[in-house]
């Protein structure tokens, strides 16, 4: 057993958290620091054991202890017969999306103060983008199923194991330890280490939850009514409504997509926008021309840019395209640029005839 310094957590009358010892994942990680952005929590100690005994005095226990009750702030996800997924989704809950769907509410106002539509839309947002993963990460839940992709003939180009958040996480269990060291400590003393690597990866997890939060919050859901803007009055650019234009940048393809498939189409109008313009700096400078993913995120777009340009500069692609102010286009077709705005959209209804 092993508890956090009194000295890092003031007020000794603080609800006292409470996980297991030993080796650790990312969910338990993602939902102590959840957990310590809440006022209730904010100083709060840490217990790591599983000792049953000890488990008992704390208030709130998570992955650790075979029960899951919200009554009693028992949130672990081991036992036989839990299946508890997140309202509309699929995937069975780890101790990370326990805490988050009990508390995502109150810490998404808690830090930025939003209630009511847009708190629900940023909750369920955050649960998509971020949490779920941590949830099928620590269920063996894979993105997909190894038996279909073996079906398909499809197989992996590159190893990818390292480059995820729980990868980074399961380095805290080694990182800093050095074998002939650690067997010259006590019990006492490496349990004071590896609670000290748990505290470090709770720490990064947690900066990583509020990055996602606060670009959600500032960027991402203010971004939703200027997308919404940019299109209804995309018509205005092309007749069947395939460019879009924004005046300033901001993340938009999660609004786009979504009011792509909100919307009933008029007859002669696309189902889908193929390119986005948006502004380099300032509206009155350079411009980029991006286009559109077929998937979000993914890597593959319903239209590339002409094939002749692809990584063509400058003069040169002046002349390929014949449009004046070409600044590029990325060699792989997805986004180029031009030094005015009207150089960047005629750039876009070229490359829709070709």
């Amino acid at each position: 057993m092993a508890t956090e310094s009194p000295s890092k957590r003031l007020k000794t009358d603080a609800p006292l958290i409470g996980t297991h010892n030993g080796h650790f994942h990312a969910d338990e990680a993602l939902a102590v620091s959840m957990l310590r952005l809440l006022p209730s929590y904010l100083d709060s100690q840490l217990v790591r054991t599983r000792d049953p005994a000890v488990l008992s005095t704390c208030h709130t226990v998570v992955d650790v202890g075979g029960e899951y009750e919200d009554s009693n702030r028992r949130y672990d996800h081991h036992q036989r017969g839990f299946e508890t997924v997140f309202p509309g989704h699929h995937t069975k809950l780890s101790s990370a999306g326990l805490v988050y769907m009990h508390f995502g509410k109150d810490i998404i106002t808690t830090l930025t103060g939003l209630q009511g539509p847009d708190c629900d839309l940023l909750y369920e947002k955050i649960y998509t983008d971020f949490i779920e993963a941590f949830d099928a990460n620590d269920n063996g839940i894979n993105v997909l199923a190894p038996k279909d992709l073996e079906k398909a003939g499809l197989e992996k180009k590159f190893e990818d194991r390292g480059f995820s958040i729980a990868s980074v996480v399961n380095r805290y269990n080694y990182g800093g330890k050095s074998a002939t060291a650690d067997d010259t400590k006590t019990p006492e003393a490496k349990q004071a280490d590896e609670d000290m690597r748990f505290l470090r990866a709770s720490q990064f997890v947690g900066e990583q939850f509020l990055y996602e939060l606060t670009n959600r919050a500032e960027a991402w859901l203010p971004a939703r009514h200027q997308v919404k803007q940019a299109y209804d009055a995309r018509l205005q650019y092309d007749s069947q409504g395939r460019i879009l234009v924004l005046h300033d940048g901001m993340p938009w393809a999660d609004h786009l997509y979504n009011f792509e498939k909100e919307t009933q189409q008029p007859q002669g109008v696309a189902p889908h926008v193929l390119y986005v313009l948006f502004p380099e700096d300032k509206p009155e400078g350079k411009w980029r021309i991006r286009a559109v993913s077929k998937e979000n995120g993914g890597f593959e777009n319903r239209k590339d840019l002409p094939d002749a340009w692809k990584g063509v500069r400058d003069e040169q692609l002046d002349q390929v395209s014949g449009i004046p102010g070409c600044v590029f286009v990325h060699a792989a077709g997805f986004i180029g640029g031009n030094k005015s705005f009207d150089g960047a959209l005629a750039m876009a209804k070229k490359a829709l005839e070709l």
